[in-house]
């Protein structure tokens, strides 16, 4: 479906979907309230999904893999070959989000979106190559419109694809060197903040790479003078492929009730230009954890998300998403599971 026709589909959230939720939560074998954080997970899910008597979903994380031209800047501590290169340990199973996946019985899809490598006929691998990664940002923009228009149109599809399969929660990560400082720009345009306040250390810079890198997305941002009101220009002018592809991931979903958990400060990235476009996707959000890079709490506090962990995670790839996924599934076990005090014949509170 079109990127507008998506849009159109993703309805607001229906509040009496939570009370009905929140009462039967009120009424299992615990003091009002006692389970906490795992209480709104539960109530959130049938919020989302309208289901008030869930199964444990299926999931998948979908990690989305591109370069990126603005890497040219010297903006991250790791050569551009380690996007191709991580790609591959995806697929033999021995990566951070292979291992959380594996703990918390999710699959893991990966998906070449922007890779500057040919990887061939390669088993497991979804090629959606857009282009062999994006421009460099900070001297003309990273992409036509009708790029940025395809990268969103791979995650919606992709999105639209797994519905139909049965997953019934969606977890966000991606690979891509050089990707926070797409992320930060896009932060920056679509919060209002200033670049200094989102840019971050990325995968290990010192103090002075970062303020190249601030200077180096200060620089993009007087080129493009930007408007936030416009979310796919933003996007083509300064983004990167795969958070294009994470935006339409997350409409994708949206538009058909299924939940979304989102990594860190990329997929957060991707969830700025998502809710730009269709405000109403913020509603089926679950973020998983906060980020030790500093722009993802600008991120956060935007979009009114409030994190299940806080670890001191800055890996992606869709980790702290897979995290995420196990409590919402904890917290679903809890709603269904858990007997009531009529059930269970236990006195209530007097």
């Amino acid at each position: 479906m079109s990127i507008s026709g998506t849009c159109r589909r993703i309805q607001p959230l229906d509040t009496r979907l939570r009370a009905a939720a929140q009462a039967r939560l009120d009424r299992l074998t615990k003091p009002l309230g006692s389970l906490g954080r795992l209480e709104e997970l539960a109530s959130s899910y049938v919020t989302m999904t309208g289901e008030l008597k869930p199964n444990v979903p299926r999931g998948v994380v979908f990690t989305f893999a591109a370069d990126h031209g603005v890497a040219a800047e010297g903006v991250s501590a790791y050569p551009r070959e380690v996007t191709s290169q991580m790609v591959l340990n995806f697929l033999r199973g021995g990566a951070g989000v292979n291992v959380l996946s594996r703990h918390a019985g999710v699959d893991v899809r990966v998906v070449d979106i922007g890779v500057d490598h040919e990887f061939g006929p390669v088993s497991g691998l979804l090629d959606r190559k857009v282009m062999k990664g994006t421009r460099n940002l900070s001297v003309e923009s990273a992409m036509t419109r009708v790029q940025a228009e395809q990268a969103v149109q791979v995650g919606i599809e992709l999105a639209e694809e797994a519905v139909r399969d049965g997953v019934g929660l969606i977890g966000t990560g991606e690979m891509g060197i050089g990707n926070t400082t797409p992320s930060a720009a896009v932060t920056a345009v679509m919060t209002g903040r200033p670049v200094s306040a989102v840019t971050g250390r990325g995968t290990g810079l010192d103090e002075a790479g970062r303020a190249h890198k601030v200077a180096v997305i200060q620089r993009a941002l007087n080129l493009h003078r930007l408007d936030r009101a416009d979310p796919l220009d933003v996007l083509e002018k300064v983004g990167g492929l795969e958070i294009g592809g994470l935006a339409g991931l997350i409409l994708g979903a949206a538009a058909a009730r299924v939940p979304i958990v989102l990594d860190g400060f990329i997929a957060g990235a991707a969830a700025l230009i998502a809710v730009g476009l269709q405000p109403f996707c913020q509603g089926y959000l679950i973020a998983s954890h906060r980020s030790v890079e500093q722009g993802h709490r600008v991120m956060l506090d935007h979009l009114g998300l409030k994190p299940l962990l806080d670890l001191d995670l800055r890996l992606g790839e869709g980790t702290g998403a897979c995290l995420g996924m196990d409590l919402v599934c904890a917290a679903i076990k809890i709603y269904t599971e858990m007997a009531t005090f009529g059930e269970a014949g236990v006195s209530e509170k007097g």
